[in-house]
């Protein structure tokens, strides 16, 4: 007889695509032929880990020394992450708050797992990164997407949160600088934000993966406005550091021991030598380094933006962050999904549709990462120039 199909969970069904990593692959594939492919599709910065960072790790494997950690993480990362939000924010954060977690995308786990309940909604900037919508469903929570534009600077704003707030949402998540447009919030709104949803009895986590790498003004952390937030970050964009899957949360006093608990269940602990090579993150010259290279991404970003307003493409609010710009394709084309894949097949330029970041408008929006050295991305803007010119 036949065999019975096996069923998938409902949520399955919910969770959607990363269309950048699906672009990755393909791109992967035309490399492969002996196509010369410009990459401009992944968050991921070009620089190799700094070697101060390379050093730490390759001498805690050379010891022999890979072993669980405790769930929390090794109490001196969390005391180079204290000493860095001292330095940085001036701000005491006492370490029993810190987790180090499997990536940014581990923090965030940990975050919903510990807030989220059935039929929770969620409410987020559209668009935003599209794994934490995705994330939220796992724990049968609903993402809800706000759509945001430039005069909001695309984020959430105080208002905007207690407008939307409704019988089931729980909490409210916020990414400054943002992903896929770059741009923060300032600390006042961060203020309004934060006491709306106290006001509501839900929760507020602030992504802050992308800190460190500003070009106007430095980011605020939302830990200097108020210490029932939760706080996410990461090794992997300011510390250069995206395989070695090491993050951060920072959680609310009556949260250390809940969340500990599921640290203990879900993760055992973050990789050791990842979290042994991150000790040499918070040194002088390597900040020093992490420095310079956020000189060269701003260099970058400037060079990127001019490109492409001169070619007819629209930047309604220049990224102060990150390394992307969220740029308005409708003069070449009605549906930007299509519009991505002709550059790749066509014209060896990979970057991201609109469609990755959420509903609002994404079909007249493609994400450019200046993740690549300014000679490729030359070449990339080059490439541009000829394919709208053709369109």
């Amino acid at each position: 007889g036949d065999i019975p199909l096996i069923r998938f969970s409902t949520r399955l069904q919910d969770i959607s695509p990363f269309h950048a990593m699906n672009l990755l692959r393909r791109s992967r594939e035309l490399e492969r032929s002996g196509m010369d492919i410009v990459h401009m599709e992944i968050g991921e910065p070009d620089f190799p880990a700094p070697a101060a960072v390379v050093d730490a790790g390759i001498r805690a494997i050379a010891d022999g020394n890979i072993k669980y950690t405790v769930a929390a993480g090794l109490p001196e990362l969390r005391e180079g992450i204290a000493g860095h939000y001292a330095a940085r924010y001036g701000i005491n954060l006492p370490i029993e708050r810190i987790f180090i977690t499997p990536g940014g995308a581990g923090a965030l786990l940990l975050a919903f797992a510990a807030l989220v309940d059935d039929d929770n909604e969620v409410l987020m900037a559209d668009p935003c990164y599209p794994c934490n919508r995705n994330l939220i469903r796992l724990f049968d929570g609903r993402p809800r997407l706000i759509p945001v534009g430039p005069e909001s600077n695309y984020q959430l704003n105080a208002d905007r949160v207690d407008d939307c707030w409704g019988e089931r949402t729980a909490g409210v998540l916020i990414a400054s600088p943002s992903n896929p447009t770059g741009t923060m919030i300032d600390v006042e709104e961060i203020k309004a934000v934060v006491d709306v949803v106290e006001s509501h009895g839900g929760f507020a986590i602030f992504d802050e993966i992308y800190h460190g790498l500003h070009y106007e003004r430095p980011a605020e952390t939302a830990l200097n406005v108020s210490d029932q937030v939760f706080v996410v970050n990461s090794f992997s964009k300011y510390f250069g550091m995206t395989g070695w899957r090491l993050g951060w949360i920072v959680v609310p006093e009556a949260f250390v021991e809940p969340v500990e608990r599921l640290a203990q269940n879900m993760f055992i602990s973050a990789p050791s030598h990842s979290q042994a090579a991150a000790l040499a993150a918070f040194g002088p010259s390597n900040i020093r380094e992490l420095e310079t290279r956020r000189s060269i991404f701003r260099k970058r970003r400037d060079f990127v933006m001019v490109q492409l307003a001169e070619m007819g493409f629209e930047i309604q609010a220049k990224p102060q962050g990150a390394f992307y710009v969220y740029a308005g394709c409708r003069n070449f084309t009605e549906d930007s999904f299509d519009f991505s894949h002709q550059l790749l097949e066509n014209h060896g330029i990979a970057v991201t549709p609109g469609k990755d970041f959420g509903l609002h408008r994404q079909e007249a929006h493609v994400r450019f990462a200046y993740t690549t050295s300014m000679e490729r991305l030359e070449l990339g803007m080059d490439r541009l120039r000829k394919a709208v010119r053709k369109n």
